[in-house]
């Protein structure tokens, strides 16, 4: 039996963004690398599914935008190697009212990590946009070049090609149930719910909203990680204005900062369509799920008629779908060793709160140092460290309060 077991340097266990940017770094670095997947490769069930995801570097907390900017260029360069584009620029529009704490945090954000950046008033954010986007008099806005959108399905199977054509070896509807130390080789022994059991000399955990399940079933250690089910919305342009709200004609991906935290991207998946959604929803299980709209739908449609002046249909969304996210109480990472009988061998990712898919490829690359070195000299670690739960249970002290609106019960 012990013979059959086939032996990797590197398991990772979880094929969305996060674990298969690590896949193609693992096995871009010659190690023998493993990526297991749960569910069918692509599937709809987690956070790594559909069309769009927003780009930015315009952060509150000051740590990001260089992550932000690093995971840019391996995006390029992920793009460049496979021959085809995931990756579609434009500028990003952050908006609130003049004195919203996480607002001005973002303009010092952009200060300290010298992102340029022009700030807007409800005069001149008119001809910014060519009169697309209006803001109240005690608004303001700020525009930096680092915007643009992800094709996230595309780009997950991007990033699963690139690991095959490197070498890894990949496999689908594999739903792990245990992770040992393996005492006499060393490493650990990952065993599948259909019986098959798998070596590897170092393992990556990042399976999103199952995480939390996951790590305490296999270690006992409980990450204060809160699966959320969110909807994203898609709402209809004017007709003769649906050019206009497009990336070739200069428009932003956007976000709204207040109560709540709207979002948005230009008009590219589905022509005529605006993706326009809040940033939360309620907590839940992903085996409990609604697929239901999560949140009250009156202040979204009060700042989409507000902000667009009837540009966009406000009476209601034409399309919605659902998606996961993974929140801590600081709504910051989860990037870490899992320490205890697993010492080094295992490294887990997780609680990525809904604005993590831009952050794959560097994420990615710093698992890969993590397993192969130890230690990641791109970014530091110390604000994604578990223990900074156990020091204070709301983890990283901010002075602003939290962008992701957490519902207790879905609300129609």
């Amino acid at each position: 039996m012990e013979n059959s077991i086939q032996m990797f340097d590197v398991i990772v266990i979880g094929a969305g963004i996060m674990g298969s940017c690590t896949a193609y770094q693992t096995s871009k670095h010659n190690q023998k690398t493993l990526l297991l997947e749960q569910f069918d490769f692509l599937h709809h069930r987690g956070s790594s599914h559909g069309e769009s995801r927003t780009i930015r570097a315009t952060y509150p907390e000051d740590y990001y935008p260089k992550m932000v900017l690093k995971s840019e260029t391996l995006w390029r360069e992920a793009e460049e190697e496979v021959g085809y584009k995931v990756y579609f620029k434009t500028s990003q529009f952050d908006c609130g009212p003049s004195d919203h704490k996480a607002l001005k945090a973002v303009i010092s954000s952009c200060e300290k990590n010298s992102i340029p950046f022009r700030v807007v008033d409800h005069h001149t954010v008119v001809q910014e946009f060519h009169q697309l986007i209006q803001l109240p008099e005690n608004s303001i806005g700020v525009v930096t070049e680092y915007g643009g959108v992800i094709k996230p399905t595309k780009a997950v199977s991007m990033f699963q090609t690139l690991a095959i054509k490197n070498g890894a070896f990949l496999k689908d509807n594999m739903e792990v149930v245990e992770i040992n130390k393996d005492s006499l080789r060393g490493g650990v022994l990952v065993s599948v719910k259909s019986g098959e059991e798998f070596w590897g000399k170092k393992c990556v955990v990042t399976v999103g909203p199952w995480m939390k399940k996951l790590v305490e079933n296999v270690s006992g250690v409980v990450l204060p990680i809160q699966p959320l089910e969110t909807t994203v919305m898609y709402w209809k342009i004017k007709q003769g204005y649906e050019s206009k709200f497009t990336i070739d004609n200069g428009f932003p991906t956007f976000a709204s900062y207040g109560e709540p935290y709207i979002y948005g991207t230009p008009s590219l998946e589905y022509p005529g369509l605006i993706k326009i959604p809040v940033h939360g929803g309620r907590p839940c299980e992903p085996t409990e799920r609604t697929w239901a709209p999560t949140v009250t739908l009156d202040p979204l449609r009060k700042w989409i008629h507000e902000v667009f002046e009837g540009l966009v249909d406000s009476t209601r969304p034409v399309m919605t779908q659902s998606c996961m996210y993974s929140v801590t109480p600081d709504e910051d990472y989860v990037i870490d060793f899992l320490g205890g009988e697993f010492g080094e061998d295992v490294v887990i990712a997780g609680g990525f709160s809904g604005n993590g898919f831009k952050m794959g490829p560097i994420v990615g690359k710093i698992l890969a140092d993590l397993v192969m070195d130890g230690e990641t000299k791109d970014v530091e670690l110390m604000h994604f460290r578990i223990e900074r739960f156990e020091k204070n249970p709301k983890g990283n002290l901010k002075n602003f309060d939290d962008q992701v609106r957490r519902k207790r019960k879905v609300k129609r």
